[in-house]
């Protein structure tokens, strides 16, 4: 796996405190993007799903059954 360097600035202060506590800046920053990555991939999905629902919902049920069917019958 290939990896990427990023940088950010912070305070002074919040810089002794991480070192004071002994925090693993990298795997925080790590965990962090990864979470907010999977979060907005999550509203990505959620937002294709309610699109489409609203155009399924402009299918008749009737239709949708048939297409089940032929597909069904076609595998």
């Amino acid at each position: 796996m290939s990896s990427v360097t990023i940088s950010v600035r912070i305070p002074k202060e919040l810089k002794e405190k991480i070192d004071k506590h002994g925090i693993k800046v990298s795997d925080v920053v790590r965990r962090a993007l990864e979470d907010e990555v999977k979060r907005r991939e999550l509203e990505e999905a959620a937002k294709a799903a309610e699109e489409l629902s609203k155009l399924f919902s402009k299918i008749p049920e009737q239709e949708i059954i048939r297409l089940i069917k032929e597909y069904r019958g076609s595998r």
